[in-house]
């Protein structure tokens, strides 16, 4: 084929030569998505088959709405099946009391849904089951990489089960592993039930697991869950996407702090292909990346400028990532998953065989009032979601509840905006009174909200550094620090120990912003006693 390099005098960008490789495929995926082939046609007769856990408060929140709001004829195609779990540290002000009184609208040969609430042990108690983790690690991975000095990650002086203290990233951890390996093991035992009723489904199966990026319980636990699940029990063969809420200004200085800087990071290395190697190379293949499906990230910002509260903004947001669940027998959500991956590939084919993420390995949910001005709304939008200058995205789909003459302006508006490759097109099915649509392939990078968490971290102590982290610490790992082992590598190690990451401290860092990068503090990973 010639090579046609110039100007697109549609969108006002250099075009690749065309005889390229890579331009052969980025064109072959925007024609697919112009024709429309990742449509759902048949949605009304689609065995429904999204099955969701929801991790901490926010996760079980999204759990709620969506049994609230799905319609009772969810499951009346034959083949349907719908698996809940809801996980949550209870301080007694737990949420998940009614989940599966919502769910009696389902019938129990159809849906399985459980609970799960979680008690912080006694200090003593949960300090011992630390001690006896490296054991339960080796039974489960007899090949363990690593140092065989490992220590725990907190001590029986700082472990704080006080009520009204916020649980850390780090803490809910040490609560999640005792329940997954020790006593009666009641969370690998709910994690076995719910994957035995998702391979029950007699269609394509995903499995949405959601949770809030500035809380310690979701995004302490749900990683560890996400592996478990992925590639222990379902061996990678069924498709797990990761649905993370971000903060918001309205959040307590702790939900925007320096525990999301870590989260980010840690989603980073596993779910940017470039720095997932890096981490099996060091870890091993359990810490390959279980969100086969894509992680989608969703800001709560828009909602909040909007609403100016903080319980109503997450009712809003709660509402539309329940819409994007179960709206159309979830064909919305499939049809984001085909348009995400590679829009010729059908819903099942396997992440291996899509588009590579890299480096832009999430995908960020947007949504507005349909009622507001399109120009204007789309205007705000674009500061309000926290996107650098400098982001392109390929294409955005405009989800509305019908076309009419406002949702073409709501796509001309948002067209126009973000300025995507391929023209925004609209789609049919969403929420009454909302324009929802996807922005793909976003790097930590291109969010403000990095940088925010980033400083946030600088300013943390070395014990509270050491709590803002999760997925690594029963390797004797702290992601976010430069590594004690190997000079330029990220990934100190605990009490002085061996323990990195095949991931340089500088990726992991991320870039400056806009001004000269500072140095980081000098810092001494010790136990936190």
């Amino acid at each position: 084929m010639a090579s046609t390099p110039g100007i697109d005098l549609m969108r006002g960008r250099p075009t690749p030569a065309i005889g390229a490789t890579e331009a052969k495929l980025q064109q072959r995926k925007l024609d697919a998505l112009r024709r429309g082939v990742h449509r759902v046609v048949d949605a009304d007769s689609l065995p429904f088959g999204v099955h969701v856990i929801g991790v901490g408060g926010a996760g079980v929140e999204i759990v709620r709405q969506m049994l609230r709001d799905a319609p009772p004829d969810l499951l009346a195609t034959s083949g349907s099946r719908f698996s809940v779990l809801a996980v949550d540290i209870d301080h007694g002000q737990s949420a998940l009391s009614d989940v599966v009184s919502l769910a009696s609208k389902f019938g129990a040969e159809r849906a399985h849904v459980e609970t799960l609430s979680l008690a912080v042990p006694a200090p003593e108690v949960l300090a011992e089951s630390m001690k006896n983790l490296r054991g339960h690690l080796e039974l489960e991975y007899p090949m363990l990489q690593g140092s065989a000095g490992f220590e725990p990650w907190l001590s029986e002086s700082t472990i704080h089960p006080d009520v009204n203290e916020p649980v850390t990233r780090a803490l809910a951890k040490a609560v999640y592993s005792r329940a997954y390996y020790e006593g009666e093991r009641p969370m690998a035992a709910a994690l076995r039930r719910f994957a035995a009723s998702t391979n029950a489904t007699q269609g394509d199966a995903v499995v949405c697991i959601v949770f809030g990026l500035g809380g310690g319980t979701g995004s302490g636990m749900a990683l560890d869950l996400a592996r478990h699940l992925s590639t222990g029990l379902f061996g990678r063969r069924v498709l797990v996407m990761g649905i993370g809420i971000a903060p918001c200004e309205g959040d307590t200085p702790v939900h925007r702090g320096g525990q999301v800087f870590a989260a980010l990071n840690e989603l980073d290395g596993l779910c940017n292909e470039d720095q997932n190697r890096g981490m099996v190379q060091a870890c091993g293949e359990l810490y390959k990346n279980p969100f086969t499906a894509g992680f989608l990230m969703v800001p709560q910002q828009p909602a909040f400028a909007r609403a100016g509260d903080l319980a109503l903004t997450h009712r809003h947001v709660d509402r539309e990532i329940a819409a994007l669940l179960t709206a159309r027998h979830g064909a919305n959500l499939w049809e984001v998953l085909r348009l995400l991956n590679w829009v010729a590939a059908p819903s099942t084919q396997h992440s291996a065989a899509r588009t590579p993420w890299g480096a832009k390995w999430m995908h960020v949910l947007g949504f507005a009032d349909a009622s507001h001005s399109p120009a204007e709304g789309a205007r705000q939008l674009l500061d309000q979601l926290g996107i650098l200058p400098g982001y392109a995205p390929e294409f955005i789909e405009v989800r509305v509840a019908e076309k009419n003459a406002e949702a073409t302006g709501w796509a001309t508006a948002l067209d126009l905006a973000f300025a995507p490759e391929a023209a925004a097109s609209l789609a049919e099915g969403g929420l009454d009174g909302s324009v929802q649509f996807v922005l793909p392939r976003v790097g930590k990078s291109d969010l403000s909200i990095f940088f925010e968490v980033r400083d946030a971290y600088d300013d943390l102590s070395s014990a509270q550094r050491i709590s803002a982290h999760a997925l690594l610490l029963e390797r004797g790992v702290v992601l976010c620090e430069p590594s004690t082992r190997i000079d330029g590598m990220a990934g100190a190690g605990l009490g002085g120990g061996g323990g990195w990451v095949a991931i340089p401290f500088e990726e992991m860092r991320g870039p400056a912003r806009s001004q000269p990068g500072v140095a980081l503090p000098e810092m001494e990973i010790r136990h936190a006693a």
